[in-house]
């Protein structure tokens, strides 16, 4: 099974989760190390997905692939979508316990700016579906310079190299 797939898996788990339990976005401790285990697995999960919906949009807006309003309608969608659970996933501190992550302790520490991210992620998302609606090619590729540039904030400042 590919990573996309096994991703998709991971993410359909979290919806299930997510819709038995209410689930709210401040920082909570992992209970334990399976908690903490798979409280990481949903976070790569949910950053697999806006990776595989991000791909696409980096190549459109670079040039190496022409622009596609359905691609674009549906990826922005998405990414609104993920963005919205970016930190209901994200708020389970995992430090405690000895699990392979890329996440900064910074992420804990500063939940409301990761919390401010996650709310760029999804205006640009929707700035991007505004642009497409609208239809003019031109406003493309800030659109998804935008989602590009709430992504690398939160890299920059929550991801270990």
């Amino acid at each position: 099974m590919n990573t996309v797939k096994k991703s998709l898996a991971v993410f359909l788990s979290l919806g299930a989760l997510a819709s038995s339990a209410a689930v709210a976005a401040e920082v909570t401790e992992a209970s334990s190390a399976k908690h903490a285990k798979a409280a990481t697995q949903y976070r790569q999960a949910i950053f697999q997905l806006v990776k595989s919906n991000m791909g696409p949009l980096g190549g459109m807006a670079k040039g190496a692939l022409p622009y596609d309003e359905s691609v674009m309608k549906t990826n922005a969608v998405r990414l609104e979508q993920l963005a919205d659970m970016m930190t209901d996933y994200l708020s389970v501190d995992t430090r405690s316990f000895d699990v392979e992550t890329g996440a900064k302790d910074a992420i804990w520490e500063n939940f409301s700016d990761v919390a401010s991210k996650a709310d760029a992620l999804k205006t640009a998302s929707l700035g991007l579906q505004a642009a497409v609606e609208t239809g003019d090619e031109s406003a493309y590729r800030a659109a998804i310079g935008k989602i590009g540039a709430s992504c690398k904030s939160c890299h920059d400042d929550y991801k270990k190299d």
